[in-house]
């Protein structure tokens, strides 16, 4: 076993970057770092263009056995120095695995109602820990993926990726204009929910969201537009009875999401 203990190494200089949105971008390639979210990648059937591993900080047995699993089908597996390792991570007390994955994209005309029957819409969200944390709900509920609206925040950004903790490798996420959404969805025949401090009912008392339904929900900073507003069957509305006047974005997408569940039956006249 041939050990990697230069920084400078073409390799590490290679993972090292991918930290950067635009080297993402070019490269078609994002860091997956820990052992259950890489073992979720290689469950899923996700390109692993190559494991990077510590064997000075890996006690898993797990983990070894996975890199031994993907070894066997031709992925690169490097061994690195612990010191080099820790500069590739991106917590502290790594586990001493990562992986580098290859994007798979999504667009609206991969979904339609009978593999996307209920999920999410996210209009220009900013922070991409949100966008992991609100995957990680959506598989917990059952629903079926994630759609991005003039995104500015990536989904392959290292916090998004280890907030969905390998929900990812598991639902589509797509990426549209707001104005490619509407069409889509009133062409599939989509019930759209929002939520608005100003929406008129309590998202308690909503009667049922019958599929195949999104829930959309506006910018952390707008909420929704006018614009957005007007597409929706119904604008909810979450009770805010102390001070603050507004809930963090994966907590209202949390709040919504359970409460759908419970309506989690097919619209009759579909």
């Amino acid at each position: 076993m041939e050990l990697i203990s230069s920084r400078n190494n073409p390799k590490i200089k290679l993972a090292r970057s991918l930290r950067q949105r635009k080297t993402r971008q070019e490269s078609g390639l994002f860091v997956v770092e820990g052992i259950r979210p890489v073992g979720e990648a290689a469950q899923a059937g996700a390109q692993i263009n190559a494991i990077f591993y510590a064997p000075e900080l890996l006690s898993s047995d797990f983990a070894r056995a996975l890199i031994d699993e993907q070894s066997r089908k031709g992925t690169p597996c490097h061994a690195v120095a612990a010191e080099v390792f820790e500069t590739l991570a991106d917590k502290e007390n790594p586990q001493g695995i990562l992986a580098l994955v290859e994007a798979q994209r999504y667009e609206l005309s991969d979904l339609n109602p009978l593999n996307f029957p209920w999920g999410v819409a996210l209009v220009s969200p900013q922070d991409p820990g949100n966008l992991g944390t609100i995957l990680r709900t959506v598989d917990a509920v059952g629903a079926s993926g994630m759609i991005l609206l003039e995104s500015s925040a990536d989904i392959y950004h290292p916090s998004a990726v280890r907030a969905s903790m390998g929900t990812l490798f598991w639902h589509p996420v797509a990426h549209a204009s707001f104005a490619q959404f509407a069409d889509w969805a009133a062409d599939h025949g989509y019930h759209i929910y929002g939520t608005s401090a100003h929406g008129t009912v309590d998202y308690r008392q909503v009667a049922g969201y019958p599929r195949p339904c999104i829930l959309l929900l506006g910018s952390e900073r707008q909420g929704l537009s006018v614009e957005q507003a007007a597409i929706c069957e119904q604008l909810v509305r979450l009770p805010m009875r102390g001070r603050a006047t507004s809930l963090n974005l994966a907590v209202a997408a949390g709040v919504m999401l359970y409460a759908m569940l419970e309506d989690d039956q097919p619209n009759p006249a579909t």
